[in-house]
C-alpha cells in the first residue's frame, strides 16, 4: 500500500514505519523531523496547518513516481501518529490545540482526498489512570475498549477528543478508521535498561496499569489495521500479552487492585490492559514477551 505516515520520526512511529517497509509499503513520512530509514520518504510539515497537511496528502512521495507521466498517486491509507507526546512537553492548552487541531486536519483531508482507511493514534492516557493527580484505579480490570474515558489531563482529553472527531468523520464517509490505544510503547534497548528497575520496584508501573506494548508488535498491529477491511469505526487497546513486573495476576490485585470489580477471569500473568478485541477483529498476534529479553 501507498501510506501516509505522520509522526514517524516518534519513539513510536520510527518502528511502526520500519514494520512497514518490512511488509513491502510504500511510506511518506509527514513529520516536523526527518527519518533518515531506508525506502522511507520525507516531507517537513506541520500537522496544525491545514494547508500544509492538504499539500501533502496530494503530493508526489519521491521523484521516482514522476516516471510514470500520470500524475500523482492516491494514498492508499493514512496513519496518524504525530503528536506532542505527553504531557509537560508544552504547555497544557498547546498541546491540545497540536493535538485536536492536527487530528481534524488529518482526517479532514483523507476524507476529502478519498483515502478510505484511516488509522489514528489514542492512548492509554485516555482511561484516566496515566496522568491523574494521585492514584487513580480502573474502574473494573481488566481493562477493556468500553472501560470509561475521562481523563484530567490536557493530553489524555486530546485523546479522548480525537476519537470524537475520528468517529464523526466515520459516520460521515462510512470509511474504516481505527483508533489504536497505545500503552507505553517499549523499544528492544529498554527491556534491559528499563525493565530490572520495574521488577524491583513495581509501583513504577501503576500509572501504566502494569502493561506495555513492544514497539515492532506495534507495527504489527498498524499492518494488521491496514490489511482488515469493513469495520468502519473501531477503537483497540495496543498491548502485549503480560505484565511488565515480575509479579503475578493474583498478586497485583492483591496489592494494587483490591475492591476492584473484575469483568473476567484473568491467567496469572495476563495483562490487566486488555488486547482481546484487536486479536479477535484485527488477527493482532503480539510476539515480544520481556522475558524472551531479560
Amino acid at each position: 500500500m501507498r501510506v501516509l505516515f505522520t509522526g514517524g520520526a516518534g519513539k513510536a512511529g520510527r518502528h511502526a514505519v520500519q514494520y512497514l517497509v518490512e511488509q513491502g509499503h510504500r511510506v511518506l513520512n509527514l513529520d516536523l523531523q526527518l527519518l533518515e530509514m531506508e525506502g522511507v520518504d520525507n516531507r517537513v510539515a506541520d500537522i496544525s496547518n491545514a494547508g500544509q497537511v492538504y499539500d501533502v496528502m496530494t503530493s508526489y512521495a519521491g521523484f521516482d513516481e514522476l516516471d510514470p507521466g500520470t500524475g500523482v498517486p492516491a494514498f492508499d491509507a493514512v496513519v496518524h501518529f504525530a503528536a506532542v507526546p505527553r504531557i509537560l512537553l508544552k504547555p497544557d492548552n498547546e498541546c491540545f490545540r497540536v493535538n485536536t487541531l492536527g487530528t481534524y486536519n488529518v482526517i479532514d483531508a483523507a476524507v476529502k482526498f478519498g483515502v478510505r482507511k484511516i488509522i489514528f493514534a489514542s492512548s492509554e492516557t485516555s482511561y484516566g489512570v496515566c496522568f491523574a493527580d494521585g492514584e487513580r484505579k480502573p474502574d473494573y480490570i481488566p481493562i477493556d475498549e468500553e472501560h470509561p474515558t475521562v481523563p484530567e489531563d490536557s493530553y489524555a482529553m486530546s485523546k479522548v477528543v480525537n476519537e470524537v472527531t475520528a468517529r464523526s468523520f466515520q459516520r460521515r464517509s462510512g470509511f474504516d478508521i481505527y483508533g489504536i490505544r497505545i500503552n507505553n510503547v517499549i523499544e528492544p534497548h529498554e527491556y534491559a535498561q528499563d525493565f530490572p528497575a520495574y521488577m524491583a520496584d513495581p509501583d513504577m508501573r501503576r500509572r501504566n496499569i502494569f502493561a506495555y506494548i513492544d514497539a515492532r508488535d506495534l507495527g504489527h498491529l498498524v499492518d494488521r489495521c491496514l490489511a482488515v477491511n469493513g469495520l468502519g469505526y473501531e477503537v483497540f487497546n495496543a498491548s502485549n500479552d503480560n505484565h511488565s513486573v515480575g509479579l503475578t495476576t493474583s498478586e497485583i490485585i492483591a496489592r494494587y487492585y483490591d475492591g476492584v470489580p473484575q469483568k473476567a477471569d484473568m491467567a496469572e500473568d495476563e495483562t490487566f490492559y486488555s488486547n482481546k478485541k484487536a486479536k479477535r477483529l484485527l488477527g493482532f498476534t503480539p510476539r515480544h514477551d520481556w522475558r524472551h529479553y531479560l
